[in-house]
């Protein structure tokens, strides 16, 4: 056994005992009906507030090309 594989071992022991394996490995709800409503949700809509600060960027790009690298470069 090398010092890697000890090393290894040593890890792996530290983490069984700090977490310890849980009793009741079964769900407690079915999923499937949250997955229903959640798909029936609506998506994310693009409301006026959103589509004022894209203008605005945009906007801004066209009066001061020279922001065009300063924003990439804060991306």
């Amino acid at each position: 056994m090398t010092g890697n594989d000890r090393e290894l071992d040593f890890i792996r022991r530290q983490l069984k005992g700090a977490i310890p394996p849980r009793q009741d490995r079964r769900l407690n709800t079915d999923l499937w009906p949250r997955m229903l409503r959640r798909m029936e949700e609506p998506s994310v809509t693009f409301g006026l507030f959103e589509s004022l600060l894209v203008a605005l960027v945009v906007l801004s790009f066209v009066l001061f090309p020279e922001l065009i690298p300063v924003m990439l470069y804060h991306l």
